[in-house]
């Protein structure tokens, strides 16, 4: 039996796109979301109107503030490890194999907060839709996603951040 080879474009393994722990969020609000990794597979193969990632949160990290989309639609896949999720409703915790969904203005404020000993990954899909507005209840942030794919931060009461 040979050796599998490499896989050639479209298809690629994960693991050969880079992570970082990248965030686009204002310098006050980006050192309590830098112990997460991003891998953008979506961005890798080529798509444009939705992002995939695989996203690594490391023990004690967590994947974002706490928010909520207007226009954005998200649907998160726990591959490994075992994550708090914190929503409008409380914190449950998600093992791998368990999914979440949140609808665009469904007002659900979410993030994903690893408090085990162990790393979490997670395969989160969202669309790229223009205008989208981000509300985060528990600090003092807002943004809105531009024509040109990037967001543009304020606080709630539309100071420049």
């Amino acid at each position: 039996m040979t050796a599998p080879s490499k896989p050639q474009l479209p298809a690629f393994d994960p693991i050969d796109v880079a992570e970082s722990n990248f965030t686009s969020y204002p310098e006050v609000h980006r050192a309590a979301n830098q112990a997460r990794y991003n891998r953008r597979l979506g961005d890798h193969a080529g798509l444009t109107n939705f992002g995939v990632n695989l996203t690594r949160i490391v023990p004690g990290g967590q994947s974002s503030f706490r928010h909520a989309h207007s226009r954005q639609d998200e649907f998160i896949f726990v591959v490994e490890g075992e994550v708090v999720l914190e929503t409008n409703r409380g914190a449950q915790v998600l093992t791998a194999g368990i999914c979440a969904g949140f609808p665009a203005g469904s007002g659900d404020a979410h993030r994903f907060v690893n408090r085990s000993d162990r790393d979490v990954r997670l395969l989160v899909i969202g669309d790229r839709t223009p205008d989208d507005e981000i509300v985060y209840p528990d600090v003092d942030m807002h943004a809105v996603l531009g024509p040109d794919g990037a967001y543009r931060f304020t606080t709630k009461a539309g100071e420049p951040l």
